[in-house]
């Protein structure tokens, strides 16, 4: 997606291959496999249809996935899925027409001057055949992408791979940029806290807790017009349930528009439905604030692909609205930041139109009791300045007369943090009787320095203003509070949000407070611990890389087949028992955990990461070393036993060849040579000659004067010849066997 600018005019699409390579839907190659679960047991696989980790169509919401809708991000802030959002694309209609084109076409978010379809990853474009366009459109195309590919090699060269989601902060800031933020007044921030806490603390779209449950638990599925597209053709075999590889649409078959319609409304129904298990969640654990994700029903406001809600999700949306009533919880919208109403381009005004009645209908369809209805504001930017603030200004005033009355109910403004302050919106929504969204962390990058300084002291004296917006039209006042990174300098830098904020700002202790965090529910979990607000002892630590509130398939280990056994008999000869069949493949069960339980967290409440512990949602990384030549592997203690073995094997058949070799060598005449016994005990120092050993004569005794000489020599080998066996036993129990002279031993006792 491109960056935020000044100006809503979109840049050119990121991804240089798509631009120069435009892929048709007939030669669009299969998404890319993602990382396939284990399998499920029946009562999950109905699941897999809406589930990303099985079904690559199926994707997460950019916008949900960010710490607020209206920061200008490249990238998703949880790493759920690596997916390039903004390509652009060419994709034929059914009837062979091209819907869309790469400038100046219908936007796929039907807000922004962005290209209508998001192509397939990048390394997949490079594999399609491209379309003929006309010489003009090619020539522009290059060059636009030739300057794409400059910036690009020039940013990730300076940059990491993975970029965090937000912003232009990123970007490294030159030295003059740096010098002008450091030499800035110091900003002066108030010391009141609004404890006791009275209000609702919120979170935006996604609960990171629920995103990586099992099944996942969020309502930003989106998917691409391809996919839309794709699905109008019926399943190669329809009898069977959708699978990436194995039973795709086939294209060869007749295409059906209601078919593709119902694949995206599927979409939208899964990601309704579990709106409701987030708020009980919320509930559960003391948040009683959310904002519902923009894209909960993918491409309902597009100009070709909309459509509306009510004849499909009616039933769904009222249970939401009922969840939420009996609870007590505030649900609001925030529309992306290319839904401008001062635009000077008609194609965005129309677009922006269409956004702003998709949100109301959905709003509207909760049915919620009058207070909550009208508390279910929209908020929006006023969007780019276009170079002339007061021609935008006019140019809002005569788009926001012309809306119907239901959504100016609803709308309410919020200073953003590139073009417009609190003292550039506050007298327009005093003038056109506008509730004004007050942000915190945005006020502290845009401000007028002529009427305030920066931090949140000197913002408090237009609270009186700013609340009376919301009285006259008696809805609930809420505020937005986010920070900045610590190590942002420049205003670029610091537009980029923290995972999670370290204080409540100075507002009143009775407000609706939505805290921007990229850590989401976290980041209130840690505004609760700090200042010990309601709630705070609802949640506990989790269990890193464990879960024990998910029906996850278990392999249950294979059952080894009992070893042959030979019966002893003396009349009969040994039978070996039947071998039992060998056990097939690991089975996989369902833990038995009711289905309202499933992600709640357990009876502990174990719902609570520390800050940069994200990885503690998944489970642990199996790491696999690379072998390097000269690395000796560490022995089992099977290796080690058997090692063993072979050492006392080889240690008695050595002394064996020892004995053997004596036998033979020696003649009969020989006088026996006595071999000195090893002292292990006393050890000869390093460096000292050796001593020779000494030769001890046999003593002569009156039997042998009357033996020849050969028998005395028969006489001295019998003794060892007959006690081999013996020490070859005692050296096989022992790894630690000697070298014994037993000539010595024989001479000794003789004697």
């Amino acid at each position: 997606m491109a960056k935020r600018k000044s100006s809503s005019m979109a840049e050119f699409p990121t991804s240089a291959s798509a631009a120069l390579d435009l892929p048709s839907f007939d030669n669009l190659l299969p998404p890319p496999t993602k990382r396939r679960m284990g399998r499920r047991s029946t009562v999950q696989a109905k699941n897999t249809y809406t589930n990303p980790e099985v079904n690559p169509e199926v994707l997460d919401g950019p916008e949900a996935l960010r710490a607020s809708p209206d920061a200008a991000e490249k990238d998703e802030s949880l790493d759920v899925q690596k997916i390039e959002f903004g390509s652009s694309t060419h994709i034929k209609d059914e009837d062979g027409s091209v819907p869309s084109l790469v400038n100046g076409g219908n936007s796929e978010s039907s807000l922004s001057d962005i290209s209508d379809v998001e192509g397939p990853p990048s390394q997949h474009a490079s594999q399609n055949k491209p379309r003929q366009l006309k010489k003009v459109q090619i020539n522009t195309a290059k060059s636009q992408a030739e300057e794409v590919i400059t910036k690009t090699e020039k940013r990730d060269s300076k940059e990491p791979q993975f970029l965090d989601p937000e912003a232009e902060g990123d970007e490294e800031a030159d030295e003059e940029e740096i010098q002008a933020a450091l030499s800035r007044p110091p900003p002066v921030h108030s010391d009141y806290l609004p404890l006791p806490w009275k209000g609702r603390l919120g979170y935006a779209c996604l609960c990171t807790y629920l995103r990586y449950s099992n099944p996942p638990v969020f309502s930003s599925r989106t998917c691409r017009i391809a996919s839309i597209l794709e699905n109008r053709h019926p399943l190669k075999n329809p009898n069977e349930p959708p699978h990436a590889t194995k039973n795709r649409p086939d294209r060869d078959q007749p295409a059906d528009i209601a078919r593709g319609q119902a694949f995206v409304e599927g979409l939208g129904l899964a990601n309704a439905k579990d709106v409701v298990k987030m708020l009980k969640w919320n509930h559960k654990y003391g948040i009683k604030f959310l904002r519902l994700s923009s894209e909960m029903f993918p491409f309902a406001s597009h100009e070709e692909y909309g459509y509306k809600l009510g004849t499909f999700a009616g039933k769904t949306l009222e249970e939401i609205g009922k969840v939420a009533a009996e609870l007590g919880h505030r649900l609001t919208t925030h529309p992306g930041q290319f839904t401008q109403l001062g635009s000077p381009r008609k194609q965005v005004i129309e677009n922006a139109i269409r956004d702003l009645h998709y949100h109301s209908e959905l709003l509207s369809l909760l049915k919620m009791p009058p207070q909550q209805d009208r508390d279910a504001v929209m908020i929006l930017h006023l969007g780019g300045v276009f170079g002339d603030k007061a021609a935008t200004l006019d140019r809002f005033r005569e788009n926001y007369k012309a809306l119907p009355q239901g959504i100016k109910d609803r709308l309410v403004l919020e200073n953003d943090d590139v073009s417009w302050s609190v003292h550039d919106l506050l007298p327009l929504c005093e003038e056109l009787n506008i509730p004004m969204v007050l942000d915190f962390h945005h006020n502290n990058i845009i401000f007028d320095a002529d009427e305030i300084r920066e931090g949140t002291k000197d913002i408090i004296d237009l609270y009186p203003r700013i609340l009376a917006t919301w009285k006259r039209k008696n809805i609930t006042p809420k505020m937005h509070y986010s920070e900045p990174t610590p190590a942002a300098i420049t205003g670029r830098q610091r537009r980029k949000h923290s995972p999670r904020v370290a204080t409540l700002p100075p507002c009143p202790p009775n407000m609706d407070l939505m805290i921007e965090a990229k850590d989401k529910e976290q980041a209130v979990f840690e505004l609760m611990r700090t200042f010990k607000l309601p709630g705070f002892d609802s949640f506990n630590d989790m269990l890193p890389h464990q879960r024990k509130d998910d029906n996850k398939p278990v392999k249950l280990p294979r059952k080894k087949p009992p070893r042959k056994r030979k019966s002893k008999s003396e009349d009969h000869e040994a039978e070996p028992i039947e071998e039992a069949p060998e056990a097939g493949e690991e089975e996989f069960v369902q833990a038995v955990i009711p289905e309202n339980e499933v992600g709640m967290g357990g009876p502990e409440g174990r719902v609570y990461w520390p800050p940069g512990m994200e990885d503690w949602l998944r489970p642990v990384k199996k790491i696999v070393k690379k072998k390097t030549p000269g690395d000796a592997m560490p022995l089992t203690p099977t290796q080690k036993r058997k090692a063993a073995a072979e050492a006392i094997q080889s240690a008695a058949k050595l002394e064996d060849e020892v004995l053997e070799g004596e036998d033979t060598s020696d003649s009969p005449a020989a006088t026996p040579t006595p071999i000195k016994m090893s002292t292990p005990s006393v050890a000869r120092k390093a460096g000292t000659p050796k001593k020779k050993a000494t030769k001890i004569a046999p003593t002569p005794s009156t039997s042998d004067d009357q033996v020849p000489g050969n028998l005395s020599t028969l006489k001295t080998r019998a003794r060892p010849q007959q006690t081999r066996k013996a020490k070859v036993a005692s050296a096989r129990q022992s790894a630690r066997a000697k070298n014994v002279s037993y000539a010595e031993d024989y001479t000794e006792t003789d004697t």
